[in-house]
This record gives C-alpha cells, structure tokens and sequence, in this order.
C-alpha cells in the first residue's frame, strides 16, 4: 500500500535522490527551476508517496508564482514517480491529491511545462497560457495551465515570476565562525 502524505524535512534527502532518478541532473537547468530557485514551496502543498517499507516513491510540488501582473497562481512541478512504479497510476494519485488540496486551500490556477497529453486528463491545456510567457526557453506547446476557479486566467498575460516564500539561507559568516571556534589554531583557515 502506498500512502500519499504532506512532505516533511525528513524526507529531503529521498526526495532529491528520486529526482536525480528521473531527471538527472538536467533538471536544474530547466526554465521552471529559475522560478523555484531559493523559494519555499507553496504552503501544505508538497506532497510525497510512501511506501509500506517507508520508501519515497513519489513527489510532487506546487510553487507560487503571477501568471502575469497582479495575477496569483500556483507552478506545478516537478512531479515524480519511482520508474519501478511508473504505469501503475500513482503519478496521476499524486496530481489529483495535489489539485484538490491546492482548491481547497483557495487557490485558483496551476500553471506547469510538461507533456499535454498526460495533463489534459486533469483538465491542463494550453489556451490560457497563450498571452503567457516563461522566462527562459521552454517548448511552448508544453506550457499549460488548469483553472481551479473558472475564469481566473481570462485576460491574462504577460511574464510569469516566482512570488513565493524565499528560503531562509544559512549565514556563511556564522558558520565559517562556528566551525573556526571549534577548529584547534593550527588548523584554522588562513
């Protein structure tokens, strides 16, 4: 039995791992990655599957971003699933579980870059991303959106921008102290 959960910090490590599976390491040169770089995900909407054996094997994330001036919506990606496990439906378990927390947390449109043909059953197509652009290249029939709350993306254009949360980053001045004031003076970087 699989379990789909909200992630917690624990399971950074798998998670990583898992997408460096599925993606290698071209996935940090995506255009979507700019929009998620140095951004907390939006709040309750990281989502991992889990195995009975405690294993990830799936994640998925949904990030906020305008989708042009003054126009908030939600960036969906990356979503991923253990190729053990690929075919089985679990990919879909994930996006469904994704888009309906995403409704019922008041959001009212997922934006994403991915295959059309796998999206289009969740509702995704590319008409309200036609005045939208990324910033980077990106294959724009590959640029899709879901309205969660009809009309929202009516009129819609312009740029889409990263709007979330910025990550807290460690202050490299304070960790390079910590670790001098630990460190005997012999060993003491110069």
């Amino acid at each position: 039995m699989i379990t789909i959960r909200e992630e917690s910090f624990s399971d950074f490590d798998a998670r990583e791992a898992l997408l460096d599976t599925c993606f290698g390491p071209a996935r940090f040169l995506k255009t979507c990655e700019r929009l998620r770089e140095g951004r907390l995900p939006a709040q309750g909407l990281s989502l991992v599957a889990e195995a009975e054996d405690g294993s990830l094997v799936g994640t998925v994330r949904l990030w906020h971003v305008s989708a042009g001036p003054g126009r908030p919506a939600l960036m969906l990606g990356p979503l991923a699933v253990d190729p053990a496990l690929q075919g089985l439906g679990l990919g879909g378990r994930l996006m469904r579980e994704a888009l309906r927390r995403a409704r019922e947390l008041g959001h009212s449109a997922v934006l994403l870059v991915g295959d059309a043909p796998y999206y289009e059953r969740f509702g995704f197509s590319r008409e309200a991303t036609d005045a939208l652009w990324l910033p980077g290249p990106y294959e724009r029939d590959r640029f899709l959106a879901l309205e969660l709350l009809p009309g929202t993306l009516q009129g819609a254009r312009g740029l889409v921008s990263a709007t979330g949360e910025f990550q807290e980053r460690p202050n490299l001045a304070v960790l390079v102290a910590a670790a001098n004031a630990n460190t005997p003076p012999a060993h003491r970087a110069a």
